[in-house]
């Protein structure tokens, strides 16, 4: 027997978790911005980018706090083994149905603005949803926008709650139509850590390719 669609409930959710995205994006933007007043006011530095950056900078940059999730092998993968690259950190999942997939195409076109500086980059999807997302179907998924792509994510919510926390991303799970099972809200934003491990920048949803490329050629160099 076949099992009927309602397409406009399916709609209906595809707009909520649209408005619910922009919500978390925002929340994660203003505690971005309020860790970094601290750490301004604590070390009593302020650094100022060049005015063509198109991310929130981070105008006390603080080490990143390293962490281990696991890729697609299962094999753990540490943020400080990228020491020397310039790394964008990006968390979604797979079944998302609109923000994930046009965020992995942004990040796609920016390797490709970047010509042959894309070797000091490094991409990294982090799953905000382990209970389905495995390391091999994760790999999968980030490969098919670019092959440098790294998926990673954690065997239990509580290792990836250990890395979204200090970065000033949430996600809460909710309920989808039979046809799209449960969706995630998820903040929506690309973290760039440099080459030495310093948090630099923060991209809310919307930023192009092309104007990442145009900020990290600066930061590779810096």
């Amino acid at each position: 027997m076949t099992e009927l669609v309602d397409t406009a409930k399916v709609q209906d959710d595809q707009l909520r978790s649209k408005r619910a995205k922009r919500i978390w994006t925002a929340v994660g933007l203003i505690i971005i911005i309020i860790l970094g007043g601290i750490a301004l006011i604590a070390t009593g530095t302020w650094q100022i980018g060049p005015p063509e950056f198109h991310g929130m900078v981070i105008q006390a940059p603080q080490p990143a706090n390293n962490f281990t999730l696991y890729g697609a092998d299962d094999q753990p993968i540490s943020l400080r083994d990228f020491r020397g690259k310039t790394v964008l950190l990006y968390f979604g999942y797979t079944f998302c149905p609109d923000v994930c997939p046009a965020t992995m195409v942004e990040l796609k076109q920016m390797m490709a603005d970047l010509g042959n500086d894309a070797e000091n980059v490094q991409v990294i999807m982090i799953s905000v949803d382990p209970e389905r997302d495995t390391p091999a179907s994760l790999q999968d998924y980030v490969s098919h926008f670019h092959p440098s792509f790294i998926g990673l994510t954690g065997h239990n919510e509580d290792e990836v709650l250990a890395v979204t926390t200090p970065l000033g991303v949430f996600y809460e799970k909710h309920e989808g139509t039979a046809a799209s099972g449960y969706l995630i809200d998820h903040t929506a934003t690309v973290s760039v850590i440099d080459k030495k491990g310093y948090l630099r920048l923060v991209y809310p949803f919307g930023v192009t390719g092309s104007e990442m490329a145009a900020d990290l050629r600066y930061i590779i160099r810096d």
